[in-house]
């Protein structure tokens, strides 16, 4: 696709992306620092930002920004803002995984103040796939029109999901979740960077996806990206959410009830 929009943010993301690559294959010698548990953060995110940054304000220089290294910064007209995703799968980059993004999308706050997404552009460097939608215009990868898959079972589904992380809890439900959607028949992966899999969601490639714990910044493109495809965002239990939802499924139109049947137990 091409509107003046969707060329500012693929311009920027293909630009960082070159960057990405370069210290992608130098991978050993990165600095990184520990910024949490299973949650590190690279120079190459740090400086990735601020050139997505830089170059998003030349274009729109009254647009603020949230980042998830440099936070919120309040731009000028507090309608519009920049939600970026240096790096989607870090973890992935610095054990030289190939499966990481770059994801930037569009916010728009309406005068009731209720949060909605314009326009996401999630690229993926390795394989030079840039996915983009924006609101009432449909969802695309490199320029070619995508939408979600049609598959209606979950025993013929490709199921994605994020780490359900250790958990202390007698019941353990993300564990128990994990086995009964095994046992539907559906084949499960875990990939590590929730705004590429959003993206292959909206590509038919996967054809439903589940996430306990997501930020703004994983998820702002994807969602639009879904929806324009013709898929469906919801919470577990099938209600509307937004970016700052704290988690979200998003499937085919044609495996969302299904799915909600099954994760509303465990909401």
């Amino acid at each position: 696709m091409s509107t003046a929009l969707i060329n500012v943010m693929s311009a920027a993301a293909i630009k960082a992306g070159k960057g990405v690559l370069r210290d992608f294959s130098e991978v050993d010698q990165l600095q990184v620092s520990r910024k949490g548990t299973a949650n590190f953060v690279t120079a190459t995110d740090v400086r990735t930002e601020k050139f997505l940054q830089r170059e998003l304000a030349k274009v729109r220089p009254t647009f603020g920004f949230l980042m998830e290294e440099g936070g919120e910064v309040a731009g000028k007209d507090d309608r519009f803002r920049w939600v970026i995703d240096p790096i989607d799968g870090t973890t992935n980059f610095i054990h030289a995984i190939p499966y990481f993004c770059i994801s930037i999308g569009l916010e728009e706050r309406t005068a009731s103040g209720k949060s909605e997404l314009v326009a996401g552009v999630i690229y993926d460097p390795i394989h030079n796939e840039l996915f983009a939608a924006e609101k009432g215009k449909g969802a695309f990868v490199n320029g070619r029109k995508i939408n979600v898959s049609n598959r209606p079972t979950l025993e013929d589904a490709l199921l994605v999901t994020g780490n359900p992380g250790y958990s202390t809890s007698p019941d353990k439900k993300s564990y128990t979740l994990l086995n009964q959607v095994i046992e539907t028949g559906a084949t499960l992966r875990y990939f590590g960077a929730t705004a590429l899999d959003l993206a292959y969601i909206a590509a038919g490639r996967f054809d439903a996806c589940w996430y306990h714990l997501v930020q703004p910044w994983d998820v702002a493109a994807g969602i639009l990206l879904i929806q324009e495809a013709g898929g469906i965002v919801s919470s577990f239990d099938g209600k509307p959410v937004d970016i700052y939802s704290k988690s979200l499924m998003a499937t085919n139109k044609s495996l969302h009830t299904t799915m909600q049947k099954l994760l509303t137990k465990f909401s």
